[in-house]
């Protein structure tokens, strides 16, 4: 080798390394930058509407309160609830029927449903009363639901 092939290939290999440091630098620090300030932006809109407090609005809920839920089987279970104690347990559990055929996917909360219902009646009508609303609805959940209630 010669010697200007020699110092050719150790001055390629000095300015590489410095270069090459720094790019790594910046590959590691640039995503976790982009991140944090994406991150403060996101919470530093006003998002709520509210021009008295805008900071942090994103960031401002209240965790210590259980969040409701909103779930399919869960307005059911209310719906069916409030229409027990209108109506009957006999229309509910129709309902409950009804709404499981219509959406499959409900299927399997159907008996704590349908449980549910049991135990309200219970508290409704009384454990005679409300046993004699018992349908196979559900593999007889209801009937579960009057029985273990009745018990307590």
């Amino acid at each position: 080798m010669t010697h200007s092939a020699n110092y050719l290939q150790k001055s390629r290999r000095a300015h590489r390394g410095p270069a090459r440091r720094i790019g790594r630098t910046l590959a590691l620090v640039l995503p976790v930058m982009l991140v944090l300030s994406g991150t403060l932006a996101v919470t530093s809109v006003n998002w709520s509407g509210d021009t008295s407090d805008s900071m942090l609005t994103a960031s401002a809920d209240d965790l210590s309160k259980p969040r409701t839920s909103r779930a399919p089987q869960d307005i059911l279970r209310e719906r069916l609830l409030l229409e027990l104690q209108e109506k009957d347990p006999g229309v509910a559990l129709t309902h409950l029927q009804r709404e499981v055929d219509r959406h499959p996917s409900l299927a399997e909360h159907c008996m704590s449903i349908a449980r549910a219902l049991g135990r309200a009646a219970v508290q409704a009508y009384g454990p005679t009363r409300a046993q004699s609303y018992a349908r196979p609805v559900c593999d007889t959940s209801y009937a579960t639901g009057v029985a273990t209630h009745q018990n307590r």
